[in-house]
């Protein structure tokens, strides 16, 4: 009887071992993945398509406030831009390639977690926070890949699928929750801006002196405007719960548009352009100089 009791003991000890070096393995090979050379290339071309994305949505967001264009001042209508200049459709394949890859690098790192935090609640939430960035940029590299197969999107605003999901009492606490949580990322964007936190993630001692002079204060107005057009739209989408209306639900686009209708519109709408466009030359720089 003893016998048996020690073999059993030993016997689930070697297959806990041999889970555990299964799972084991199965980090570390996540780890060798994130940190491979062709994932961190296409890491940072995700971060320069970021880039060209916003740099894009400043330049139609101040012809919007010039009253030379209505064309839409989201990634919709910075994708339109790209398509229809000379080798347009290579450069949207380039652009998904980086989305998909910053992507992959979120996920894993959400997999593997941050190695150099020791508070396991930070940890967690670090882990968190990539999970969801890695889930939102494949959506965005879907729909990339929609927009170039198809030759179009659409319209980028988020009423429609508001509409869709305010249906019943729990789908409008839904959007409201959804709302409230955009506020909160906006409102993390602007304390990451004015607080220049972004530096953290930064191989500053690699960056020149013209480097540092332009990519520090990029961050700090783009952050800071960026958080502010996302806490704004957060604002509508929690309202178009509040007012049981998903018509009051609006994006990157309405959002911009209908601070152009509001007094002193052209001027507003002209700052929060050059603050996205600002937002867009940080992230080459963040695509250069990241910590990965």
């Amino acid at each position: 009887m003893t016998v048996t009791v020690q073999t059993g003991g030993r016997l689930r000890h070697a297959v806990a071992g041999r889970g555990g070096s299964a799972a084991g393995g199965a980090r570390g090979a996540a780890h060798e993945a994130r940190h491979g050379r062709l994932l961190d290339i296409a890491a940072r071309i995700g971060f320069a398509g970021r880039g060209l994305v916003y740099v894009l949505i400043g330049v139609l967001a101040v012809q919007v406030a010039l009253g030379q264009s209505n064309a839409r001042t989201n990634r919709s209508g910075a994708l339109g831009e790209i398509r229809d200049k000379p080798f347009g459709s290579v450069v949207l394949a380039i652009l998904i390639v980086g989305f998909l890859g910053y992507a992959l690098w979120r996920l894993l790192d959400a997999a593997v977690g941050s190695q150099g935090e020791s508070n396991q609640a930070k940890r967690t939430g670090k882990r968190l926070v990539s999970a969801g960035r890695g889930v939102v940029y494949l959506a965005i590299a879907g729909s990339t890949i929609n927009f170039l197969v198809s030759g179009g999107g659409g319209s980028g605003e988020p009423a429609p699928w508001t509409a869709r999901v305010m249906r019943n009492d729990a789908g409008r606490f839904l959007v409201g929750a959804v709302g409230l949580v955009v506020v909160g990322i906006g409102i993390g964007m602007i304390i990451r801006g004015l607080k220049r936190k972004f530096e953290e993630k930064l191989k500053t001692g690699e960056m020149g002196a013209f480097s540092r002079k332009i990519a520090k204060p990029a961050g700090m107005v783009g952050y800071a405007v960026r958080g502010i057009v996302f806490g704004l739209a957060g604002v509508f989408v929690t309202k178009a719960a509040i007012e049981f209306d998903p018509k009051e639900a609006k994006g990157l686009d309405g959002t911009l548009k209908t601070l152009a209708g509001q007094a002193y519109g052209q001027w507003l709408l002209t700052l929060c352009a050059v603050g996205l466009a600002l937002f867009g030359v940080y992230s080459f720089f963040e695509a250069r100089y990241r910590r990965l």
